[in-house]
């Protein structure tokens, strides 16, 4: 897994010296004394997972920015082409939420507070999820774990492909000026991807066991919801994709793939040459779903979406739906690509996020053997 490390080596300087915050007095905070102790809360996050840890692929900044508590705990990492102020700024934050974009990071940690979650939201929006190790004075934002160690545990979970939801979760700050006067004035600056242990309930049954035609009905009906005019929608083959065409009133090809345009039947049971030729005339986006005990979403009970028509669509296109009792029953093994082109098939290796219930989402991982 490719994650980037980001800190702000002046978040939190401001508190001990009673400034209520760093935003533009982090000079001031040092003159006073004030000692960062950012590192050091990155330090508790990483230190009990180092095993597992050093397994992953790092990036990150030059110096206190990142490398030099890396180093500290024998994590190898890429450096970002980031050439640092002396000290620090918020633009250095956003170059390095950017660079690590660039990278095709898929998980970037960062620690702070709310003016850096403000700096990574600008940049990183909601394209890749994020996880915040809370190490300012002010933390309104909830994109940040409880604690350092719950930022660790949090890491643990995702590194070790365990059924972690996805979610969105505010960025918000407060003017620093306005609270040095003991005026509060919060604001929402928006929304990021947060990876969290959720609760394993959705519907309940006997003891919190999910009701799995509930679920389905629900990602059914969320994904009809979510489809855009003029714009084909490839059904693919299975039970859990059938309640997509039940919930359209359309009928299903059981085991193959049909095409929905502007919630209408367009064509049933295509081949590998009908979609290509709908993605020379439509925008395609296709969903399809996990096989139980196995973990297959693509290469198996699918092939008419070929490695032509996977290059075609883009992994941005194809939507992986499943329920969390489905994902769970796979006992943590992840799931498997096997288009029959080895390349193609490494390219789509990573966390994808799987639809698991109405707008609800968990990351899970996908690799190939």
């Amino acid at each position: 897994m490719k994650i980037a490390l980001i800190l702000n080596p002046f978040a939190g300087l401001g508190g001990s010296v009673a400034l209520k915050g760093s935003d533009g007095v982090a000079q001031q905070a040092v003159e006073l004394g004030a000692v960062s102790k950012v590192a050091e809360r990155v330090k508790l996050a990483l230190q009990d997972h180092l095993a597992v840890l050093r397994q992953h692929q790092w990036m990150t900044c030059p110096g206190n920015m990142g490398a030099a508590v890396l180093a500290s705990l024998g994590i190898e990492a890429d450096m970002l082409a980031l050439d640092v102020a002396d000290p620090s700024t918020a633009e250095d934050t956003r170059e390095a939420a950017r660079l690590a974009l660039q990278q095709g990071a898929e998980l970037i940690v960062f620690a702070g507070g709310d003016g850096t979650a403000r700096d990574i939201c600008a940049v990183v929006e909601q394209q890749v999820p994020v996880l915040g190790i809370p190490a300012g004075v002010k933390i309104h934002s909830s994109v940040y774990a409880v604690t350092p160690h719950a930022a660790g545990e949090v890491l643990m979970a995702v590194t070790e492909g365990g059924l972690i939801d996805i979610r969105e979760q505010e960025v918000r700050d407060i003017d620093e000026v306005a609270f040095r006067d003991n005026r509060v004035r919060a604001r929402h600056y928006g929304d990021m991807k947060v990876p969290q242990l959720g609760q394993f309930i959705q519907h309940t049954k006997s003891g919190g066991v999910e009701v799995e035609d509930l679920v389905l009905q629900e990602i059914a009906e969320f994904v009809v919801e979510q489809m855009e005019p003029e714009t084909v929608y490839l059904i693919g083959s299975g039970k859990s994709t059938a309640f997509i065409m039940d919930c359209l009133g359309l009928p299903n090809t059981l085991l193959g793939i049909d095409a929905v345009l502007d919630r209408q039947l367009l064509r049933s049971d295509l081949t590998e040459q009908d979609i290509l030729s709908l993605c020379r005339q439509y925008p395609v986006r296709v969903v399809i779903s996990v096989i139980g005990g196995q973990g297959h979403i693509l290469g198996r009970g699918n092939q008419q979406l070929s490695e032509q028509v996977i290059r075609q669509l883009g992994k941005a296109n194809i939507q992986v739906i499943a329920t969390k009792t489905k994902l769970k029953n796979l006992q943590h093994r992840p799931l498997v690509v096997d288009t029959g082109n080895r390349v193609l098939d490494l390219s789509l290796q990573g966390q994808w996020e799987v639809l698991t219930g109405y707008d609800d989402y968990a990351w899970y991982p996908v690799e190939t053997y």
